[in-house]
């Protein structure tokens, strides 16, 4: 295409769904990203309750104050806490997957219609 020529409606509608999408692969990978956060934090919290005594006090955070607890109830709570994200980052892994592909897709549709300088095929 030569500069005076403006982009057609057909290849603007398959950039957009293009920006689209890869908008949302990054939306996916900051979710990824902050569940990785809460996991390793998680981890921590787990490595430090586990030193401490069965009979020492323990406190989790309820908004902004502390709030007395058991060790176990504590345990319990980290570890499906953990689990959760877990299940999730696999859900969002699968998304992720799924969008990059259809990504790949989309650029290399672009690309035809570029080369090609062709319409869509009607619908």
């Amino acid at each position: 295409m030569s500069q005076g020529q403006q982009i057609p409606p057909w290849l603007q509608e398959q950039l957009m769904k293009l920006q689209q999408s890869q908008q949302n692969l990054q939306s996916i990978m900051a979710q990824k990203q902050q569940l990785d956060i809460e996991q390793m934090e998680s981890e921590r919290a787990l490595e430090e309750l586990k030193k401490v005594a069965d009979t020492d006090p323990v406190y989790k955070h309820a908004g902004t104050i502390l709030v007395k607890s058991t060790k176990t109830t504590l345990i319990s709570e980290l570890e499906e806490r953990k689990e959760l994200a877990n299940t999730r980052v696999t859900v969002l892994a699968k998304q992720e997957a799924r969008i990059k592909e259809s990504i790949k897709e989309q650029e290399t549709k672009i690309n035809e219609m570029i080369r090609g300088s062709q319409k869509p095929p009607s619908q």
